[in-house]
């Protein structure tokens, strides 16, 4: 018994030891805290910047960056919870991996759950505070006084994949006349401004993906070309932008040859980017209130946010009934200020849109940076309706406003009263780029990925002119940039407005050409022409088909540069073109028949689809195969 006794106490002592002494325990063993890594996606596969990851257990957070990455501690079984707005919430457990990687599924109440059938007008009125009446960023904003605001909201909604849809017969367009085909023996010349802009494209996307019909006016072919990059050299001799050519056949007209023109802006590193005096405009009238609006205006410009330096400043102005500051001055150091100010807004009240500019305008020239990276960025569904509303008063604000020195961006949301062209106008007239932003994706490519290019100019006032030999050319088309059409005679005057080109953008343009001695019936006749020259050029250049030539100026420079570069007119088959000659024939194809064009005599869907999926290469982010998918969507396929 006494050995028994002994030995008992012996066991006891080991376990003691080890419980203490090695602080192991042999019950259970202390649970280490580890990094957890991953990434976040959507149910396409693509990166969810800005998700917010909370550790439930400890109350730990933090975000994903622009490519959906993040790392946070956590133990075995702590509970990790993914959330972002638009988006079903997950819980996740953690276990014995270090890498969990999640596919966050759209949610579908996240929009408006009212169905109306058919059309029903009621008035809503209500006392709403301004979101102005707000302390954010230690910096108090009030309007005069709390607003009665009335505003009459005629919708038509329909049912789609389980969402509520808002019809788009109260959006704007502008008018569009598709540009026809030309005699060079009568226009020899064409001549246009740049169009960096692809606000067109992601506005499709929205309504295919919604099973809507693409509204004509909506369909700007160059913004659907130019949403894509292709691949172009780096420019060289200090160039800011390299000038690329290509010829070959007509997908859509077999009689027809293609022109396309590419221009690749120069990568500037970002050490060497200038310091940029950034002053967001934000609408948060009562119009914004939906959860694709200021909700997603909110999430996309902390993606923005991300990327700034301790060099670069942000202000933050509000509208509604009244403007204010809200956030004055802040170091790009300091984000968790600026992404508090954005947490804090709320929409409400009616839209003195011109006020918010004015204001923008004044506080970004307060605070003007030399030689840097100037720039207003107004985020708004474009419903402008008090103050200077009409679209020739903002033109005319906005132009006076480009005299400062200060570029505009402006960032598109919303749907079923969207304003697209109001938008449009800002951006063309404010030598600035407009994007439109579907979700939250696209905030991160366009604020995120492409940062440089889309916020970053480096030349401005960028035009193009191309004298066409009738040698060779009975007639040209201009594919799209139909509003960016100028005069002969505007491109050498530097009075003249026209495009800005960022870091690492590229341009493209397409122009459909019918060779001399093809039948067509887009060939124009001027032989019976009384008084102009219409004999060929007697065979002077044989091997030119045109001759391109580029005007430019640097960002903040006042006279501009021409360069040029000669075209030969040898073609390649459509089957030896280059990938990108493929993909960007069947991406203007697409916009052609979106915009019913009645220049066109080919509509295939499938060829369209063949077309694109032979030019499918340098993917990295799948837009191009997301393209490919858009032509198989319902919408389209009614619509053709």
């Amino acid at each position: 018994m006494k050995k028994f006794k002994t030995f008992s106490a012996g066991i006891l002592m080991l376990v003691t030891f080890l419980s203490f002494g090695t602080g192991i325990s042999l019950v259970t063993s202390v649970k280490e805290e580890k990094t957890i890594t991953g990434t976040v996606v959507d149910n396409s596969k693509l990166p969810l910047p800005m998700v917010t990851v909370v550790n439930r257990n400890t109350k730990a957070a933090t975000n994903t960056d622009v490519d959906g990455k993040y790392s946070i501690k956590a133990k075995t079984g702590d509970v990790l919870e993914f959330t972002f707005v638009g988006f079903v919430a997950q819980k996740i457990t953690v276990g014995a991996l270090s890498k969990i990687n999640v596919m966050l599924k759209e949610d579908a109440n996240s929009l408006d759950e009212v169905v109306v059938v058919g059309y029903e007008k009621y008035d809503k009125k209500s006392s709403v505070v301004s979101a102005l009446q707000t302390r954010v960023a230690g910096v108090s904003i009030s309007s005069n006084s709390e607003m009665n605001y009335s505003r009459d909201d005629i919708t038509n909604r329909q049912i789609y994949g389980g969402k509520t849809i808002p019809s788009p017969n109260d959006e704007d367009y502008g008018k569009l006349i598709e540009n026809p085909f030309t005699s060079p023996k009568s226009e020899p010349l064409s001549t246009f401004s740049i169009d960096v802009d692809n606000a067109s494209y992601s506005n499709i996307r929205r309504f295919l993906n919604n099973g809507q019909r693409v509204p004509v006016d909506a369909v700007r072919t160059e913004e659907m070309v130019n949403f894509f990059k292709y691949d172009y050299p780096q420019p060289q001799n200090n160039r800011p932008f390299s000038i690329n050519t290509e010829y070959s056949d007509c997908p859509w007209n077999t009689d027809s040859k293609l022109l396309r023109i590419g221009l690749q802006g120069k990568v500037l590193p970002t050490e060497n980017l200038p310091a940029s005096n950034l002053v967001f405009l934000i609408d948060v009238s009562g119009s914004m209130q939906d959860m694709n609006k200021l909700p997603l205006l909110k999430e996309s410009l902390k993606v923005l946010t991300k990327q700034l330096r301790d060099e670069d400043r942000v202000s933050m102005v509000v509208y509604a009934g009244a403007a204010g500051l809200v956030l004055p001055p802040t170091s790009g150091k300091d984000k968790k200020t600026i992404i508090a100010a954005l947490d804090k807004l709320e929409a409400g009240g009616s839209t003195a849109g011109g006020a918010g500019i004015e204001l923008a305008y004044k506080t970004a020239q307060e605070h003007f940076i030399k030689g840097g990276n100037n720039r207003v960025i107004l985020a708004t569904d474009g419903d402008f309706n008090v103050g200077s509303s009409s679209n020739s008063d903002m033109e005319t604000l906005i132009e006076q406003k480009r005299k400062s020195g200060v570029f505009l961006t402006v960032l598109g949301y919303g749907m079923g009263n969207y304003k697209d062209s109001k938008m449009e106008i800002l951006s063309d007239k404010g030598n600035g780029n407009y994007a439109y932003i579907d979700n939250i994706q696209e905030a991160n490519r366009f604020l995120g990925k492409e940062f440089k290019g889309s916020m970053f100019a480096i030349a401005k006032d960028v035009k193009i002119q191309i004298e066409f030999n009738p040698e060779f050319v009975q007639s040209y088309k201009l594919i799209g940039y139909e509003n960016r059409k100028l005069r002969p005679e505007d491109f050498v005057n530097d009075a003249i407005d026209a495009g800005e080109l960022g870091s690492g953008h590229t341009v493209t343009a397409l122009y459909e050409i019918v060779p001399t001695g093809v039948k067509s019936p887009f060939v124009i006749d001027s032989a019976n022409l009384k008084y102009t020259k219409t004999e060929t050029s007697l065979n002077k250049f044989p091997e030119e088909l045109a001759t391109l030539k580029f005007r430019y100026k640097k960002p903040d420079g006042d006279v501009s540069t021409e360069i040029s570069k000669v075209v030969s007119h040898n073609s390649v088959p459509m089957e030896k073109a280059s990938a990108d000659m493929k993909f960007v024939s069947a991406v203007a194809w697409f916009g052609l028949v979106l915009r019913e064009s009645k220049y066109i005599q080919s509509k295939s869907v499938e060829a369209i689809r063949e077309l694109a999926s032979q030019g499918l290469t340098k993917d990295p982010d799948g837009y191009k195969a997301e393209f490919i998918r858009l032509t198989e969507t319902p919408a389209y396929l009614a619509q053709n």
